[in-house]
């Protein structure tokens, strides 16, 4: 019933949002107002929105297995795709989408959200995200190569005068060194598997941990060090700005383990619930945080393709997008309004810290009212 009348309340708003949006509305002025961007790689619309798909589980279990006696089925399903979704990421939408935020992307509700740039994989995706316009002729692939544009995170720090743990970027995918800042140095970055010599006591545990649990695939650490790297930074530096990058919704799917992937939606869903519950009992965040979660792009929409993404797999460009900003009313999920893209993010990260990240990039997507 909550969740009832929340996209019944966007359903009213979400038109006045978008109009703002294209109004050329003016950046706010927030004092000391903080952001927070979370992408999760590779995340599909229809995992999201629906939860378990049991087409694709089937397409995965042993050769007469039947779906009832799995683990991962009895787990996750549920009738609906309202009742799976919430039993995948029970703390996204009981309670942070249903109290405090709004999600753009569910086609069955009129709600497009899409990538701009026409590659549909991550460099050009989260370069997109963080620049505002894509490059397809200059990031075309997913070579380690320095950002060749100044980044939104990179401009936050300089027009804000931060130092750079004011500015931070965590990320599971090694090559996020190389993808969030245009000057190297900029920022705090720390990205993928590596072999930090810290003081911090309980960063040598994380250090050794990392090193003794390295994931199978290349240039990549789970996302659980991602995430308590973060937070010990949170709760030492105090940063303004900072983008956590998921990567196992992209790296479980990409080797076909449906279980394993649901199980990492799941294991996401409590970081956020973390994160939420520590931004709110912290005196500096609570009610001046503004949170943006996303994916750099889609997937297939098939039980062949799902694993699958790039220019040739329809539906690898349709994403989502969710908020929770305390300059954002709507509540629930958008309904039936003119398409948002990636693009726009930057502009929309810049515009919660009062930047207008137009006035540089003036064919860069608008901030989101």
């Amino acid at each position: 019933m909550v969740l009832s009348r929340a996209i019944a309340a966007v359903a009213c708003v979400s038109g006045l949002l978008w109009t703002a949006s294209l109004a050329g509305r003016q950046p706010s002025s927030p004092t000391g107002d903080r952001v927070v961007l979370i992408t999760l790689d590779g995340a599909r619309t229809q995992e999201i929105f629906g939860g378990l798909d049991l087409a694709i589980l089937k397409s995965t279990l042993e050769k007469g297995e039947s779906p009832e006696t799995n683990s991962t089925y009895r787990r996750f399903w549920a009738a609906t795709p309202e009742e799976r979704r919430r039993k995948l990421m029970p703390f996204f939408w009981g309670t942070l989408m249903a109290n405090h935020g709004s999600i753009a992307g569910n086609r069955a509700l009129g709600s497009r959200v899409t990538l701009t740039n026409h590659h549909w994989f991550s460099y050009p995706g989260y370069a997109e995200i963080l620049i505002g316009e894509p490059h397809d002729d200059v990031i075309k692939s997913n070579d380690p190569i320095r950002n060749p544009y100044t980044t939104v995170l990179e401009v936050m720090r300089e027009r804000l005068a931060l130092p750079a743990a004011g500015v931070a970027a965590f990320a599971s995918w090694g090559v996020f060194n190389q993808i969030v800042e245009h000057a190297e140095g900029a920022l705090t970055v720390d990205a993928g598997p590596h072999e930090p010599v810290p003081e911090d006591s309980e960063l040598q545990d994380l250090a050794r941990l990392q090193a003794e649990t390295l994931p199978p695939w290349h240039n990549v650490r789970s996302d659980v060090f991602t995430f308590r790297l973060a937070m010990h930074h949170f709760e030492r530096a105090r940063p303004r700005v900072v983008y956590l990058a998921f990567d196992e919704t992209d790296d479980w799917a990409h080797d076909r383990r449906y279980d394993r992937l649901l199980d990492a939606y799941a294991r996401t869903d409590r970081y956020l619930e973390q994160l939420w519950t520590w931004l709110q009992n912290d005196a500096e965040y609570r009610g001046r945080t503004h949170l943006l979660i996303t994916t750099d792009h889609g997937r297939g929409r098939t039980a062949t393709d799902w694993n699958d993404h790039g220019a040739r797999i329809d539906g690898a460009d349709e994403v989502w997008m969710a908020f929770a900003s305390p300059g954002l009313t709507a509540r629930g999920e958008w309904r039936a309004h003119p398409p948002l893209t990636t693009s726009q993010i930057a502009a929309t990260l810049a515009n919660w810290v009062g930047i207008d990240w137009g006035a540089s990039r003036p064919n860069a997507g608008r901030p989101i009212g």
